[in-house]
């Protein structure tokens, strides 16, 4: 399906991307206000904070709810910064609307439902605020395009991607893994669909956001969601991901922005020699493919299983250590063998069960 998208327009200064900043929870009156002035001071147009928290346990701060919405229409009506917050249900929406927030967004919780985005799609039926839809918490770019088509659906066609990262059991340095391929594969799918990028749960530590925000600019990210509190340290959810207005400022202002349409001869040339390359991939996998065929018929004559964990493992192994020495991640090369292996063993088991 093709999206029906209309230009979503926020306000930011020319030497930045526009920025969405403000806390991770809206937690009383005093810290919302005087974190939303100085954002204001160092030039933030647009304010975000979390009026409902959905946390993963019982028992922690889970928000004020309606209670904060007027602490944000005082934001605006004191700094003329548009203010945003995460919406999960209908009685969310009714509520934003109710209290003149400026733009909503759909936390990773509630895009991975279906039941709960058609929820939300049915009641913003004839809404003109832009939505932003982050991604589902596991890896599923169909989910995440079939959450963003439901709102399309219901009309709204000012709308956006939020790109926070994914899940998994295994934490290394992130908190949620970047996986930067969907979020490249959704640009590609959908090209007129803003996508911002949050720094702040990719990272999970304040360290991690600025090389995070530049890397979001070298993919070509529209923008930047980003949690700033006065006191981060004293914050009443996810402390340690947030920083201070001014920390932030500094972060913003070292960014290097890139262009993406300007192209010289160079990088052409460049360009023409990485096709000739993939030619050359495409030619020697299939040469590949051609020798596991062969394979796979002497193993039907031979009555032998298709798979061969030994000679398998081997194979991982070996290339993992070549791929590290060429100056490549092992776990990239790996992945790459793993994908190529299950090919060749799906072409085996054709031959052995024709």
């Amino acid at each position: 399906m093709e999206l029906e998208l209309e230009k979503v327009t926020l306000p930011s200064d020319n030497e930045r991307p526009f920025v969405i900043a403000g806390p991770c929870s809206a937690e009383t009156e005093e810290q919302v206000m005087t974190t939303a002035r100085e954002l204001a001071e160092r030039g933030c147009h647009n304010f975000r904070a979390g009026v409902w928290k959905p946390r993963t346990k019982p028992g922690g701060f889970e928000g004020n709810g309606e209670v904060a919405l007027p602490w944000l229409q005082q934001v605006k009506k004191e700094t003329g910064m548009l203010v945003s917050t995460e919406v999960a249900t209908p009685e969310h929406v009714e509520l934003a609307l109710k209290y003149g927030i400026d733009i909503l967004w759909v936390g990773a919780r509630t895009s991975a439902n279906p039941f709960a985005m058609q929820a939300l799609a049915d009641s913003l039926k004839g809404v003109d605020v832009p939505v932003f839809v982050k991604n589902p918490v596991n890896p599923d770019l169909e989910l995440w395009i079939g959450a963003l088509e439901r709102i399309n659906q219901a009309g709204v066609k000012k709308l956006g991607a939020i790109h926070r990262g994914f899940s998994s059991y295994d934490k290394k340095i992130y908190r949620n893994t970047p996986m930067w391929q969907i979020p490249i594969e959704l640009r590609r799918r959908i090209p007129d669909l803003p996508i911002i990028c949050d720094p702040s749960h990719i990272g999970g530590r304040r360290e991690l956001i600025a090389p995070l925000c530049q890397q979001a600019m070298d993919l070509g990210f529209d923008g930047l969601i980003v949690e700033s509190h006065c006191n981060p340290d004293c914050a009443w959810s996810d402390a340690k991901q947030q920083v201070t207005p001014d920390v932030l400022d500094y972060i913003l202002s070292l960014l290097v922005i890139r262009s993406e349409k300007q192209t010289t001869e160079g990088i052409a040339q460049l360009r023409h020699q990485i096709d000739d390359l993939d030619n050359q991939l495409m030619d020697l996998l299939s040469k590949r493919m051609r020798v596991c065929r062969e394979i796979g018929q002497y193993k039907k004559e031979h009555n032998m299983t298709v798979l061969q964990a030994a000679r398998y493992s081997e194979i991982l192994s070996k290339r993992g250590a070549q791929g590290a020495l060429c100056g490549m991640d092992s776990d990239f090369v790996a992945t790459v063998f793993e994908k190529i292996h299950e090919e060749s063993v799906r072409q085996q088991m054709e031959i052995i069960n024709k």
